[in-house]
């Protein structure tokens, strides 16, 4: 497409939008000048595509309701190429916001139907070449920015303990189908609290880890500063193995510096004896009654079992919390602006991404309300100046929310407060206000954010109920030290294959 060389009164009017300053004289010699750069773009516009690599014929299928009663499933499918590895005989379900070569993905946004990318996400390959069978794609919140599980664009997820409650969010499906006993595994991904509560409102294990941990390559971003990606479980031990496969460097993506892994599976069998866990007085604020009496219960099993248990302080914690904001707003909302990805990102963009994206703004209406106003919290942000010295504070403070839970970890194996202050609340109803939208899509992310911030891994597992339905105890650790966090789950939740939750 040629470029028509700008005029200078083009050149005033961007100028006066962008607020540079030009001399009286300076519109004709910049207008030139800008010509000369945007004939370069033709010349980039007129060059070849690098040959797309094949897109795999990989069976897929829409199911029909009698067989989507959860509403959890996008699509199922059946994709095997090993019958021997560490994950044989497993099923794996994989979030909606994560390539499947030849099986479409939406990241649970009707504006990305139709796109099917051509590549596995790193994640996908690792769990298939230790034998894992995906069975479909589970769904997931509209591009992720929900902590419910109504506003996809394929429909509510039910909590598979009592239809018509929330399953959480985003990794809804992942949550609902683990939970139901659908697939044996799922992935999830957590920005926000993603994968703990949905794990926590459906009764499983959520394994948020280390911040790089996992190549999140082949996956939706959000912002490269909270992205995480993991394993959603039945048991402790399923999400050990799931995690010691996709866990390490993938010579992609660049959040992977100085990650270190370990044989998680190992450190199961080996008891809480001598570990030191810290109750965290600001994690059990509003809690319902029966929140507080499960994780109380998971703390008296750990010094049942060895552990020593008290109390701890980090008066920051509510605080560090809105900190995962400016990312979701500012690093978020750049990316679906942008083509669903930040400019500045040194990761390939698969084929068609781009365009996909491309019919966001004419498809505008189709956005539920918490994306919407997320936008336009962001455009004011942007169009006032604030946005780059905002987001670099939030860098800043990152940092400093990292340390202030190093601080503490300093005399701890790990932290232990509830995942969500509730249990699955109501799913909100389909014409609720903009208003009750974005209150429901919230509900739950109290003790969550702060981890994806500071990056520490973070483990939810089942501990007890209230009114039927499951309560979530969280451990938090060091960075890297997912071992320990499985030891101390594996007391919290015992007997692989039963455990102590709802079931």
């Amino acid at each position: 497409m040629a470029h028509s060389p700008l005029d200078p009164e083009t050149i005033r009017a961007l100028a006066a939008q962008t607020g540079l300053t030009l001399e009286a004289s300076e519109p004709e010699v910049y207008a030139e000048l800008a010509s000369g750069f945007l004939a370069g773009f033709e010349a980039l516009e007129g060059m070849p595509e690098p040959d797309r690599e094949p897109v795999p014929e990989r069976p897929w299928r829409r199911p029909p309701e009698a067989e989507n009663e959860l509403g959890a499933w996008v699509v199922k499918t059946s994709i095997r190429e090993r019958e021997s590895g560490r994950l044989a005989g497993r099923t794996l379900a994989v979030k909606d916001n994560v390539c499947v070569a030849g099986v479409p993905m939406s990241g649970g946004a009707s504006v990305l139907e139709g796109f099917v990318p051509e590549q596995d996400a790193t994640i996908v390959s690792r769990a298939l070449a230790e034998g894992a069978e995906v069975v479909g794609k589970s769904a997931c919140e509209y591009f992720s920015a929900s902590g419910a599980s109504h506003t996809s664009c394929s429909g509510p997820i039910h909590n598979p303990h009592r239809r018509g409650h929330t399953a959480g969010g985003s990794s809804s499906g992942s949550g609902a189908l683990v939970g139901s006993g659908e697939v044996d595994l799922a992935i999830g991904g957590d920005q926000g609290g993603s994968i703990r509560i949905p794990a926590s409102f459906c009764g499983i294990v959520g394994m948020k880890p280390t911040w790089g941990l996992v190549p999140y390559t082949g996956i939706l971003s959000i912002d490269v500063h909270i992205d995480h990606t993991g394993p959603m479980t039945a048991t402790v031990a399923d999400n050990a193995l799931l995690l010691e496969v996709i866990a390490g460097p993938d010579g992609s993506d660049p959040r992977q510096l100085g990650v270190e892994t370990a044989a998680y599976a190992e450190a199961l069998g080996r008891g809480v004896d001598g570990l030191t866990v810290g109750l965290l007085d600001e994690g059990f604020a509003d809690c319902q009654s029966g929140v507080v009496a499960g994780v109380e219960a998971a703390a008296a099993r750990l010094e049942a079992a060895g552990a020593k248990v008290e109390r701890v302080s980090v008066p920051q914690h509510p605080i560090i919390s809105l900190l995962v904001t400016p990312f979701l707003l500012l690093g978020g909302m750049q990316a679906i602006r942008a083509g669903g990805f930040a400019t500045h990102d040194p990761e390939d963009i698969p084929f068609g991404l781009p365009e996909a994206f491309a019919s966001i703004e004419s498809r505008s209406a189709e956005l539920p309300a918490n994306v919407k106003a997320m936008w336009l919290a962001a455009a004011s942000l942007e169009q006032s100046g604030r946005q780059p010295a905002l987001y670099a504070k939030a860098k800043r403070l990152r940092r400093a929310a990292r340390a202030q839970y190093d601080a503490v970890l300093s005399n701890l194996d790990a932290l232990l407060m509830p995942t969500t202050t509730v249990v699955a609340p109501t799913i909100c109803p389909a014409d609720a206000s903009p208003a009750e939208v974005i209150a429901s899509v919230g509900k739950g992310v109290r003790n969550t954010g702060q981890f994806d911030v500071s990056g520490h891994p973070a483990i939810s597992v089942p501990s007890g109920a209230h009114d039927g339905l499951p309560v979530g105890a969280m451990l938090v650790g060091r960075h890297f030290e997912e071992s320990t966090l499985y030891r101390l789950a594996e007391c919290v939740f015992p007997e692989v294959n039963g455990g102590a939750g709802v079931r």
